[in-house]
């Protein structure tokens, strides 16, 4: 399977999944980075693990699928807390930003399971020579987005008086 479909598919389930919902990016983006350190830390370990298991094959694949469960399982996680937006232009603007950011996340572990040719090559050397920076303004982006997001129980608490 090519590296861009794979990519729009995951950035399809992630927009719409982060929109539905409707999470703050702040704290999804932070989760995103939880994640991100995790699978570091536990990269050659995570995939010999799944692979013990005997549910999967051990392979390139597995790893990276293991991997890239792990960078996106806290952000699933929160995707159920309860910060959430009203407004939906923020609701997209969020979504959106959560789906840039996962995908940087996910450049690595997804880039070493495929193989890279034609516009996939393109589509994924672009976002591997970007990825720093979309993942530095991203997490700036989160930081700042927690100073304006209130509790729902204190937002509810302001607008019925």
């Amino acid at each position: 399977m090519n590296v861009v479909i794979v990519f729009a598919i995951l950035a399809v389930v992630l927009f719409v999944s982060a929109y539905i919902t409707r999470r703050h990016f702040g704290l999804l983006g932070l989760a995103l980075a939880a994640g991100s350190i995790l699978s570091g830390i536990w990269s050659y370990d995570a995939g010999l693990v799944v692979s013990s298991v005997g549910i999967f094959p051990s392979g390139p694949i597995t790893t990276a699928a293991t991997l890239s469960a792990i960078v996106v399982l806290p952000a699933i996680i929160l995707l159920f807390h309860d910060y959430a937006y009203k407004n939906p232009i923020a609701r997209i603007i969020g979504a959106a930003l959560f789906t840039l950011l996962a995908l940087a996340f996910l450049v690595e572990p997804l880039g070493h399971a495929f193989v890279l040719e034609g516009k996939g090559a393109n589509v994924y050397t672009w976002l591997q020579n970007n990825k720093d920076v979309i993942i530095s303004i991203g997490m700036i982006l989160a930081v700042v987005d927690l100073f304006f997001t209130k509790p729902a129980h204190l937002a509810e608490k302001r607008s019925k008086h």
